[in-house]
């Protein structure tokens, strides 16, 4: 470590604490050339996670940008917020076990896409409208017809003695 005031590199640890939130490691050095004390901070770099989008460009993740997609898709529907951040969750533990650090566009929307399917499907299709990118209204009605030719997942009425 060079020294701030003299800049030479010969210094000696006097004492090293962990900062307050453990994110860091604070040492109080002691120059050996000129005697002064100063103080240092080692903190684990951060590498982060990509996107990898259509075009191939990437992007950091964001889970904020995910969950703001998610609440847009499921305004004013009964999907309640902690299922939200719990599909989020998914996506993130997904990107967390890859070893390239990366995940495509495609995996995110499929993943959003097969949990909100199974969750609300008004909030399945304003999703898939703008993830798949609907061109006209022909490929939007075909999408609402795969979804009305499957059996409604955990809504289906239980026999009832009316």
């Amino acid at each position: 470590m060079n020294c701030p005031f003299c800049s030479k590199n010969n210094d000696r640890v006097v004492d090293s604490r962990e900062s307050r939130d453990g994110a860091a490691i604070r040492r109080r050095r002691e120059c050996l050339e000129c005697g002064r004390r100063f103080t240092s901070y080692e903190q684990i770099e951060n590498i982060p996670y990509l996107v990898v989008k259509t075009d191939g460009r990437r992007e950091e993740f964001s889970r904020a940008k995910l969950l703001s997609g998610l609440m847009r898709a499921c305004e004013k529907r009964p999907v309640p917020a902690k299922r939200q951040e719990e599909i989020a969750e998914l996506i993130e533990q997904r990107l967390h076990l890859k070893e390239d650090r990366e995940i495509s566009t495609q995996e995110i929307g499929s993943t959003v896409m097969k949990e909100l399917r199974e969750i609300d499907p008004v909030a399945y299709v304003r999703f898939a409208s703008v993830y798949r990118r609907f061109e006209d209204i022909g490929a939007f009605v075909d999408e609402v017809r795969s979804l009305m030719n499957q059996p409604e997942p955990s809504s289906e009425r239980s026999p009832s003695s009316d």
